[in-house]
């Protein structure tokens, strides 16, 4: 059986048009909503969404194109565009009763995250960001061989065929790889959740493809327009990362200043899948952020 988060009701929620998202709800209070990233799905929240459903509605789902929700075909470059599934985030917590909320996001869900707090400001509360650049940031700062770490930034960029046939040819090997160095401690991702991580991804390789596509291209020029805007998050932000800024040779906390003036940078030790190695620096700045 497929591990879920102890104590939280799961259900089906209808966000768009032919699009459902599968979403774990426990405790009760101010809502806060858990994006999960890539190659993971809701349960990477597990340990966290159970600290803070203590006096909180935690709402965690997946997102689309992931784990057990809706799997839509990408017909027009912008099925999978963070702009797209940050309006997925918004109608999911409208229909759970909720037009204000905090958002949380790792990974491909904080690149989520960013976006719905540029687009819905009124709705968006409160916003963490876990070990990510926003998307715009990301491609400027990958040049020569330490883009290497983002191969796979590239390969899903290619056009519709090749990396689908790559990637399904050799599905639990490529989720499997960042699974594993990505990670300090191994033993944060037990067997089970590792079987359902995989399991999940095994599934969804044309779909995880289109959110990566989209960030090469659409996300990116919906980041251009803002920062040309002038758009900035309006919101009390907290980042967390590793310390990869200062590896890569760019300044993180600055980057991260031009898009958020109330900015909270923290550098965590651990590895990348941090809501499971260090869940209760994860808990605290949260809790943090909330009390800002």
């Amino acid at each position: 059986m497929t591990p879920r988060i102890d104590g939280f009701e799961y259900r089906r929620v209808p966000v768009a048009d032919g699009v459902a998202l599968n979403v774990a709800v426990g405790g009760a209070g101010r809502p806060i909503v858990l994006l999960h990233g890539f190659p993971q799905t809701h349960l990477m929240w597990r340990h966290v969404a159970a600290d803070l459903a203590a006096d909180h509605t935690v709402i965690v789902p997946d997102l689309r194109g992931y784990g057990d929700s809706d799997k839509p075909a990408d017909t027009d470059g912008r099925t999978y565009a963070k702009r797209t599934m940050g309006a997925d985030v918004v109608a999911l917590a409208r229909a759970l009763g909720h037009e204000r909320f905090a958002l949380a996001g790792h990974d491909r869900g904080a690149l989520v995250a960013i976006r719905t707090g540029l687009d819905h400001p009124a709705a968006v509360t409160h916003l963490a960001s876990l070990d990510v650049l926003p998307t715009l940031d990301t491609w400027e700062v990958m040049h020569g061989t330490t883009a290497a770490v983002g191969f796979h930034l590239y390969l899903m960029a290619q056009p519709p065929g090749l990396p689908e046939r790559l990637i399904g040819n050799s599905a639990d090997e490529f989720f499997g790889h960042f699974l594993d160095i990505w990670s300090r401690n191994p033993e944060a991702i037990p067997a089970d959740v590792r079987a359902a991580y995989l399991a999940a991804s095994r599934g969804a390789v044309t779909s995880i493809v289109a959110d990566y596509r989209a960030s090469a291209f659409v996300d990116v020029a919906d980041d251009t327009a803002d920062r040309e805007a002038g758009n900035r998050l309006r919101m009390p932000v907290t980042v967390l990362q590793q310390d990869w800024g200062a590896a890569l040779g760019f300044d993180a906390k600055a980057r991260w200043g031009a898009w958020a003036s109330d900015l909270d940078h923290r550098t965590v030790s651990c590895g990348h899948f941090m809501a499971e190695e260090a869940p209760a620096d994860v808990v605290k700045a949260l809790r943090d952020l909330l009390a800002r």
